[in-house]
């Protein structure tokens, strides 16, 4: 969940998102979800002559497990704040989740 919320607080800010496949893509970050899904509005390809197709495309949804890696605005990220959330995160007891415990 530190990822999510930490994803959340760049709403509206300019993200470069590479793919597996190796498309790389800049665009303003317009929401992402639990399962780091992502959609960018107003995207711009960065290799644009090796993906010519993609030049039309304005927004895009992309689903969080084909992102290699997401390129943020250094200014934009609070690096004290976010080794303080995840030493909290960290030294939270784990509860296992309901679903994948069985229990006899």
């Amino acid at each position: 969940m530190l990822f999510y919320s930490f994803f959340k607080t760049l709403v509206d800010q300019q993200v470069t998102v590479e793919l597996k496949n190796d498309l790389a893509i800049t665009g303003t970050l317009k929401s992402v979800d639990q399962f780091l899904n992502i959609k960018l509005d107003n995207i711009a390809v960065v290799d644009d002559e090796r993906y010519p197709h993609m030049i039309s495309v304005k927004n895009c949804f992309i689903r969080g497990s084909v992102v290699r890696y997401v390129q943020l605005p250094s200014q934009a990220v609070d690096t004290a704040l976010l080794q303080d959330a995840a030493r909290r995160e960290a030294a939270q007891p784990s509860t296992p989740q309901q679903a994948n415990v069985r229990v006899k």
